[in-house]
């Protein structure tokens, strides 16, 4: 409940920086980890239909509109430990009336620590490196991403925390500039293994030193069904609504998860 305190008076904060959502990524990452020895295959998808019609607006951070825009990342994900993965991702992008273009490359990590159930919330952690060469997509070309991952479950509620903390690195304009706050968080409810409903949460304040007026500033609503279905097929889909003027008006997304059709590698 904390967490979510600190969530709600970050909303509130009012300065200048680019926006903290990353599109080819609505998903919120959860405590549990990827077995050992187990690769994934995830599609990450989103469509925008009511968007922004310039360019460095709504969730667009190059010089292309983000209204129409169609972005896909394709995720290998790997289980080191039972506790640590590794995975890579392909960016790519569908402007409007353009075709598909490649959008950017990004590598993580991700653990969880101490036992399930051993400390009243889950605790897990998330380090990401994203590479772009592409500004009309974005414009900082190398960011790193740290985020504690925050989980409690409550009989059939699952709430999910995903504290988001980026900065440019090296290179490029920002490299200078502090670390960006920005949030991911979810809250399902577990009615059947194939169809579960839920609501995440997605959206930015900007630097945390100087965070952007509140109208500006992008935070969106998702409502979203997911499961398991027959074969090991996981899906996450819904509608994105976008909450202040700053945010593109609607996100599409579809995210589909291939686990148990690629299997086990290595034990």
């Amino acid at each position: 409940m904390k967490s979510m305190l600190v969530l709600c008076v970050l909303l509130t904060l009012g300065g200048s920086a680019l926006a903290q959502v990353d599109p080819f990524e609505f998903e919120v990452y959860p405590y549990q980890t990827t077995g050992h020895g187990v690769l994934e295959i995830e599609s990450l998808n989103s469509f925008i239909p009511d968007g922004h019609s310039q360019g460095d607006a709504g969730t667009s951070s190059g010089d292309l509109a983000s209204d129409h825009m169609y972005r896909t990342a394709l995720e290998l994900t790997y289980g080191l430990t039972d506790t640590l993965e590794a995975a890579a991702y392909l960016n790519l992008a569908h402007p409007n009336g353009e075709e598909f273009q490649y959008a950017g490359s990004k590598f993580r990590l991700r653990g969880s620590l101490f036992e399930q159930g051993q400390l009243p919330v889950d605790l897990g952690w998330y380090a990401e490196l994203e590479w772009n060469r592409t500004p009309q997509f974005d414009g900082s070309e190398l960011e790193l991403e740290l985020r504690p991952i925050i989980e409690k479950d409550i009989g059939r509620l699952q709430l999910t925390l995903n504290p988001n903390f980026a900065k440019a690195i090296f290179v490029g304009p920002d490299k200078n500039k502090g670390f960006e706050f920005g949030y991911l968080a979810g809250l399902y409810y577990s009615a059947m293994p194939w169809l579960s409903p839920g609501i995440e949460f997605y959206g930015g304040i900007g630097l945390i030193d100087d965070s952007d007026p509140a109208h500006e500033q992008q935070h969106y609503l998702f409502p979203v069904i997911r499961g398991e279905l027959p074969g090991g097929l996981e899906y996450n889909l819904g509608p994105g609504i976008g909450l202040t003027r700053g945010s593109d008006q609607v996100i599409m997304k579809l995210n589909i998860e291939l686990e148990h059709f690629v299997g086990v590698l290595l034990r």
